[in-house]
């Protein structure tokens, strides 16, 4: 798969997921649950693709929590590897910096 998205949708769904340190520090600050971003990718959204980052290609995709709100989540693939599925971080988008939809950036 040359797909970034797909491919790491297809790994979360094997169970092939590892989630960084710094993910899990982000994920703690804003309250949000790992298990609702692995569970969730199947529903996300591609926002972003940056197939060129030096540590692997990776994307930005909006998710949802529990509650329906939204997440923005950075999964990525090690360089080199075809595994595993790695959430890079997660955060909460800010209004004031994203477009309702949450989609596109303000200018």
């Amino acid at each position: 798969m040359d797909n970034t998205f797909e491919s790491v949708r297809h790994l979360v769904q094997k169970g092939s997921v590892r989630i960084s340190e710094h993910g899990y520090d982000e994920l703690a600050a804003d309250g949000i649950f790992a298990r609702e971003l692995v569970e969730g990718v199947t529903e996300a959204i591609l926002v972003e693709d940056y197939p060129n980052y030096p540590k692997g290609p990776c994307v930005l995709a909006l998710q949802k929590d529990a509650q329906g709100l939204p997440l923005h989540a950075v999964w990525g693939i090690p360089r080199g590897l075809a595994a595993p599925a790695v959430l890079v971080t997660a955060y909460r988008p800010d209004p004031e910096r994203w477009e309702e939809d949450f989609l596109r950036r303000k200018t």
